[in-house]
Parts: C-alpha cells; sequence; structure tokens
C-alpha cells in the first residue's frame, strides 16, 4: 500500500464544538445527509430520506448486520462490595468455557482470583478474573446458576454499551436505536452507526428504485474507539475484527463489480471487511470469515467500494482517515467545516455524510 510518508496524524484534526457531539439519536430516518461529489469536490444539504433518489438503479448497497449486544456489566466485588463495571470485549474459545476478553474497572484492585457479582431481577451472574493482560484488560470466567444461563443473563443484566463520548447512561430507548433494522448477527459492542438512518420504509424504496442490498457481517469491538497515540499515521496499528461473507453477498459484490456498477459501503465497518477480503483475495471478494486488520489511510487504493455512507468521525481517528483515503483529504476536512458551520450532528447518533 502506498504511504505517504510526511503525513501526520495532526494533519487530521479539526475544530468540533461540543454542543455538536449528538447525545441523543433524531428519529430512524430523518438524520440529515451531507452529499460529497468526490469528482468535483461539490456538497449538498440533504436527507437520509433522499438517498433512493441519490443512488442509481443498479447500485449494490452492502450493509453490516451485526447486532450489539448489552455488554456493559454493573456490578460488585465479593465479599467486600465495592463497585465494579465490566465491559465484555469478546468471548474467548471454546465458548463453553465462559471465558471473555474484558476491560474492567477499577482495575487495579482486580487481580486474579477476585470474584465479582452482577444482580438483577432476572437473576446473579458471577464472575471471576483469571487473567490481566494490556491496557487495562482480563480474562474473566462468567458463570451462573441460573437455568436460562449466561447469555439470556448478559442481555438481561447488561446495559447498552453507548461510546463515550456520550456523557449519559444508557437507557431503555437505547436497546432499540442502537441497533440498525437489519441487525441480525449478535457479537459487537459498538453499532455500524452508519447503518442506524435506515427505516425499513427506506430498504423498500431503495429497492422499488432498483438499487440491489448485500448483507455482511462484521462484529465492531472496541478498537473502533481506539485513539492514535503515535505522531506519524503509518505508525498505528489498529485491532482486528471478526467479520463473514456470505455466497449470496459474495456473488452479488462480484457480480456488480463485473458489471461496472457501483458498489456503496454503508459504514467504515463494511469498508474495511470487503477491502480486507479483496486484498486476501487477491482482488477477489470470496464468501468466508477473516479477521479484518486492515488500516484505510490516504494513499491505500481501494478495490471493490465505489460509495460511501458514513457518519462524522472524531478528529485524528482512523476512521476519519479512512473517509479521507476514499475521497481525499482536503475535500473531507472542507465537508467537516461545512458540517460544522452549518450544525449538523456529530458521531455515533449524529447526521451522515454520501460520498459518491
Amino acid at each position: 500500500m502506498p504511504t505517504l510518508k510526511s503525513m501526520l496524524v495532526s494533519d487530521f484534526d479539526f475544530d468540533l464544538p461540543e454542543d455538536l457531539i449528538a447525545q441523543t439519536a433524531a428519529p430512524r430516518g430523518e438524520s440529515r445527509l451531507l452529499v460529497l461529489d468526490k469528482a468535483t469536490g461539490h456538497l449538498s444539504d440533504r436527507s437520509i430520506a433522499d438517498l433512493p433518489g441519490l443512488l442509481r438503479p443498479g447500485d449494490l448497497l452492502v450493509v453490516n448486520n451485526t447486532r450489539v449486544f448489552a455488554a456493559r456489566l454493573l456490578g460488585h466485588r465479593v465479599p467486600t462490595g465495592g463497585a465494579v463495571e465490566c465491559l465484555l470485549l469478546s468471548q474467548r474459545e471454546p465458548a463453553a468455557s465462559g471465558e471473555w476478553e474484558a476491560l474492567m474497572h477499577p482495575g487495579q484492585k482486580l487481580k486474579p482470583g477476585a470474584v465479582v457479582k452482577f444482580q438483577g431481577p432476572a437473576g446473579v451472574l458471577m464472575g471471576e478474573v483469571l487473567e490481566r493482560r494490556f491496557q487495562g484488560r482480563r480474562t474473566i470466567r462468567l458463570w451462573t446458576e441460573s437455568v436460562s444461563g449466561v447469555m439470556p443473563l448478559i442481555d438481561a443484566l447488561g446495559h447498552v454499551p453507548l461510546p463515550p463520548y456520550i456523557r449519559r447512561d444508557d437507557n431503555p430507548a437505547d436497546r432499540e436505536r442502537y441497533q440498525t433494522v437489519f441487525a441480525r448477527e449478535r457479537g459487537s459492542i459498538a453499532a455500524p452507526t452508519a447503518g442506524l438512518h435506515f427505516t425499513t420504509d427506506l430498504l423498500d424504496a431503495l429497492t422499488a428504485n432498483g438499487i440491489e442490498r448485500a448483507e455482511i457481517t462484521l462484529h465492531v469491538g472496541y478498537g473502533t474507539f481506539k485513539p492514535i497515540t503515535v505522531d506519524r499515521v503509518e505508525e498505528h496499528v489498529v485491532d482486528p475484527e471478526r467479520y463473514e461473507i456470505g455466497l449470496a453477498a459474495a456473488a452479488a459484490i462480484e457480480r456488480a463489480r463485473s458489471d461496472g456498477r457501483r458498489v456503496i459501503a454503508v459504514g467504515t465497518t463494511t469498508t474495511r471487511a470487503l477491502e480486507d477480503a479483496a486484498r486476501r483475495g487477491a482482488g477477489t471478494v470470496s464468501a468466508g470469515t477473516g479477521s479484518a486488520d486492515l488500516f484505510i489511510y490516504p494513499g491505500f487504493v481501494f478495490q471493490v467500494v465505489t460509495g460511501l455512507l458514513t457518519n462524522f468521525h472524531l478528529p485524528k481517528s482512523s476512521l476519519l482517515m479512512l473517509v479521507c483515503a476514499f475521497a481525499g483529504r482536503d475535500a473531507v476536512l472542507e465537508a467537516y467545516r461545512t458540517a460544522v458551520e452549518h450544525r449538523y450532528r456529530f458521531y455515533s447518533y449524529g447526521d451522515a455524510m454520501l460520498v459518491v
């Protein structure tokens, strides 16, 4: 992948008033949409409801159907009663072991052997810290005497793992709103947020306009919020995320590419999965599973994605760099300045941008 050697992380900074960071979501299907013409740099102010008319008949829209689970557990230590917060990151294999990778707080006090209890009307879930890992992570084993089992108790006792920049507690509405209407495959601790704008009516309108749709799965991990701590872009490393592309999706993608039709990725997660699959498949997207460790930044050559629907991302983040790689740094940062000026809402519960 070509590298721009002089590229600094600070080249991807922009000023964002804190009051533009969305703390709640607009009603589904009513978000604003900033459209960037990749060829000309022209910007237009639209609505997500306009999407069927902004895309072309024959376009293939690829969405991420991962489902967020209630990964944030609040409990206390046994026997001291000290408060404990546990964010489940991923389940270790074999799943029957009940072992998870987790972020736990307070980290210093939770050493191997520490026992924690999570309790609510649905039952009691117990946990034991097995291992201290890097950057505050722990390996924890969960178990319960409830006949319902561990996973249903996680869903019942857990809280929606809202992003750290949403500075409020989750509420019952988040269980539905922080989930796409096409969410099916459980496994993410963060939503593929570009997909949050869709309603079933909007999907039907897209289909009626001749826009094809394919679903893939990429389980979004905590790495999506990982800050870049180096000065030079190329020194950053992204955390891998598991993905799966089914037979029907792979066939639809390759058919669209062969026909010369546009492949519009809904979100950076979908983009990473498609481009990672093409890289591993020598240019072909095939059915199968993978682990996307691809860091996309300016200089990257896209093989699959020719259009992108995405939210507005954090300054100096890997997600912003991906969008800049796709549409050009200057054009994207100008679009972001325009979005700030026109008071678009930013981040996970914010508005959207279409780049075509």
